[in-house]
């Protein structure tokens, strides 16, 4: 069971750092399931638009809902992250061959056991390795939920592609 994570001080770094890391891996060929996230500035408001890109290909998913200029509470739309769960749920449900599962955020959905927690356990029971976003807020249920063993990894891509490659020549061998 291999889980590494990732977690970056400015804001949308995790985001920009998982998307370059995926795209590295699909261009050497690795077959990806999970999600990596753009986030869009919207004019007018502290506020921007999520939208997740499921691998390999897409869709993308819109996954904020506009709650208006001065909303305070948590933007993300539950049904739509639950429309990407289940978009990369397909791909573990039809047999497609997976090298890695990468997903944007272990958040406070997977904190509450919802989201793509499932996902996460069923990929490390499969052997596949997986590599999340985590914040501060959610890193206590994170580090709850895989007892410990998951591996922090530098904010830098080639560190990460390391360890990706790392992990595949494990499994492989």
């Amino acid at each position: 069971m291999e889980i590494a994570f990732i977690s970056s001080s400015e804001r949308g770094g995790t985001d920009r750092l998982l998307a370059k890391v995926a795209t590295r891996l699909e261009k050497q060929g690795f077959r990806l399931a999970g999600v990596v996230q753009t986030n869009f500035d919207r004019p007018g408001t502290h506020h921007c638009d999520m939208d997740v890109r499921i691998l390999p290909q897409g869709p993308v998913v819109r996954i904020s809902q506009n709650l208006g200029a001065e909303s305070q509470g948590c933007r993300l739309d539950p049904n739509a992250l639950e429309t990407a769960v289940a978009c990369v749920e397909t791909m573990f449900d039809d047999g497609s061959p997976i090298d890695f599962l990468i997903l944007n955020k272990f958040g406070k959905h997977e904190a509450e056991g919802r989201g793509f927690r499932t996902l996460i356990g069923e990929a490390m029971m499969r052997g596949i390795p997986v590599l999340i976003g985590v914040n501060t807020l959610n890193r206590a249920a994170f580090n709850t939920f895989t007892d410990g063993i998951a591996q922090p990894l530098a904010n830098d891509v080639n560190d990460i592609l390391d360890w990706c490659l790392n992990k595949r020549a494990l499994v492989a061998g």
